[in-house]
């Protein structure tokens, strides 16, 4: 007896543990067997603050999902120095590793493109791609001041070097690519250590990838399911805001409305696309490293402009204010990157643009200042009416705008017909015949 409960106890212990170990061993297969996901961005063109803030929602979200990797598929000419190295904080601080895929095949990581793929845990190019030519250059690629040039280089030298350090890259070759302007293929970088993988396509990185230490930890990307986070509204909005090419057409359109109201006050229209503009200007103005100088020469010529239009010069204020917002429009993105200047084919027609509106200005205030205005009785003369009983020497009656005046002319003017005013004497004008034939081409 003493057997057979010793044996059901026995039994009934086993149950118990077994039972509760086969949930944990269930939820631990099913953990092992969840599929690794990866979250995929793209940028195409230049670098700046909102592709700051796309990388940022970007980690933000990998990391929210639990994502395997953060995956920045890159094609750039260059962009902002400030920008590249915020970007570049956050991928070096970044727990989650985060590959850059220089592709589409042809596509570029230019300038600010070699420090971001420098910088990242795991480098790709996809084939027919190039990186490199990392020379900070200035707009219009004019000759910098000497010591600022050097300043500039060696920051940069120390910078890239530094990114090439922390990742087990080419250093050598990274300052080779500032300082001479190399640049190579993805070949080329793959063998000298520049990037860690060629690849075809996404699928054929995620392979590549799959088993790589990063840290303590090996990848999982093999299988990994594909999560693509666009840009934001907002994003691409600003985005297309901060284009310098854009950031001129602002500024032309708050110079005309604003001034356009000024001038013909109540047109609303003119006014409230003016100030938007202007607002949106201010806004990339914080944004971007503009040229305050430019935007003083610029505000030179609208007053040169404006005095033009009141104090007429025959043209001298007009011709100084079209060198002065030439110039200011040409200096006002001269602290921005090479792959990010404006070109000619913007800043002339803005000029010739700019002193035809101005130029019409001034002219209709010229004609305003030289022009005789009549005003009272006087705005009387020359105006057309109708007579309403026939006039002659001894007077008669004419319908002038609504109102019946008596009226005296010296010759005889029939009932119906019409006639102009010619001068006025206290409540009587004195008219004369008006050509029928005027009068009905009138």
């Amino acid at each position: 007896m003493k057997k057979t409960i010793y044996y059901f106890s026995f039994f009934f212990l086993w149950g118990i543990v077994t039972s509760s170990l086969q949930p944990a061993a269930a939820f631990q297969e099913a953990d092992s067997l969840q599929t690794p996901s990866v979250t995929v961005i793209q940028v195409q063109g230049t670098i700046g603050p909102t592709t700051t803030s796309y990388l940022r929602r970007a980690l933000e979200t990998a990391n929210e999902r639990g994502d395997e990797a953060l995956i920045f598929k890159l094609d750039t000419p260059g962009g902002l120095l400030t920008s590249t190295q915020d970007m570049v904080k956050m991928m070096l601080a970044s727990e989650l590793p985060i590959f850059v895929y220089v592709s589409p095949e042809g596509g570029n990581a230019g300038s600010a493109g070699t420090f971001i793929t420098l910088a990242a845990h795991i480098a790709a190019m996809a084939p027919t791609t190039t990186i490199g030519a990392a020379s900070p250059v200035s707009m219009g690629g004019a000759e910098m001041d000497t010591v600022m040039q050097k300043k500039i280089f060696n920051y940069s030298e120390s910078f890239i070097e530094n990114i090439a350090d922390r990742r087990n890259r080419n250093a050598d070759w990274a300052i080779s690519a500032v300082r001479n302007g190399e640049a190579i293929t993805e070949k080329e970088a793959l063998k000298l250590n520049v990037i860690d993988f060629v690849a075809t396509d996404l699928q054929d990185l995620l392979a590549q990838a799959d088993s790589t230490q990063i840290g303590e930890h090996y990848l999982n990307t093999r299988n990994a399911s594909v999560n693509y986070l666009e840009k934001s509204l907002a994003e691409s909005f600003f985005a297309f805001i901060l284009r310098p090419e854009v950031m001129l057409i602002l500024t032309l359109v708050s110079i005309y409305g604003i001034v356009g109201e000024i001038t013909n006050p109540g047109a609303i229209v003119p006014g409230v696309a003016g100030v938007i503009s202007l607002i949106l200007l201010l806004y990339g103005v914080a944004a971007l490293p503009i040229n305050v100088a430019g935007f003083i020469l610029i505000g030179l010529a609208i007053v040169l402009f404006v005095i033009e239009a009141f104090t007429p010069t025959f043209g001298i204020l007009i011709t100084g204010g079209a060198v002065s917002f030439f110039l200011g429009a040409l200096m006002l993105f001269q602290n921005f990157p090479v792959e990010m200047q404006l070109s000619w084919y913007w800043l002339v027609p803005a000029t010739i643009l700019t002193v035809l509106f101005f130029g019409w200005i001034a002219t209709a205030g010229i004609k305003a200042q030289f022009t005789k205005h009549r005003t009272g009785p006087e705005s009387l003369i020359g105006k057309k009416a109708t007579v309403v009983d026939s006039i002659d020497s001894q007077g008669g009656r004419i319908d002038l705008m609504g109102e019946y005046w008596n009226a005296v002319s010296q010759e005889e003017i029939k009932e119906g017909e019409w006639c102009e005013v010619v001068s006025l004497e206290g409540l009587t004008v004195t008219v004369k015949s008006y050509n029928t034939t005027e009068n009905k081409e009138t």
